[in-house]
């Protein structure tokens, strides 16, 4: 590891510890010039490939997850915090279950059924735009199993 300071290659691990899934912090410091950083350690695996609905394979961006699911709870009371949980619950269950290529159906069914238990209105904004919605009828029938009934 190169020292950011002095540009030595020359340094020791004083403490390492798990930053998030798949994720390693370790506080470092240079042996020539005694500064100390942080440095992050990812593991580097295969790139995942999505399989979307028309058969293409495009690259997993776990960015294009978060950003959905940011927006199907704009204004909603579901914290950062929260939102950056269910998009690191999601991202590791797609890296338990799939190798290589993951369905795209999987992901939007892990995330619907998420949004379902924090946020009924997140999850018809995120199911209309996932299930592509034509009409006010698509809207109910997803609602309709969520009312209540007091027969």
């Amino acid at each position: 590891m190169m020292c950011p300071f002095c540009r030595d290659g020359e340094t020791k691990v004083i403490d390492s510890r798990l930053s998030q899934p798949f994720s390693v912090r370790r506080r470092r410091e240079c042996l020539a010039c005694g500064k100390r950083y942080t440095t992050y350690e990812k593991i580097e695996e295969s790139p995942l490939k999505v399989i979307k609905k028309d058969g293409a394979r495009v690259p997993f961006d776990r960015n294009k997850m978060l950003k959905g699911i940011e927006t199907a709870c704009y204004k909603r009371p579901v914290s950062p915090d929260d939102i950056e949980s269910i998009v690191s619950q999601i991202e590791a269950e797609i890296y338990e279950n799939f190798d290589r290529e993951v369905p795209s159906r999987f992901i939007g069914e892990h995330v619907s059924s998420v949004l379902k238990n924090v946020d009924g209105v997140a999850f018809v904004r995120f199911a209309s735009v996932y299930r592509n919605f034509t009409d006010a009828n698509d809207f109910v029938t997803e609602i309709q199993p969520m009312l209540r009934t007091d027969d």
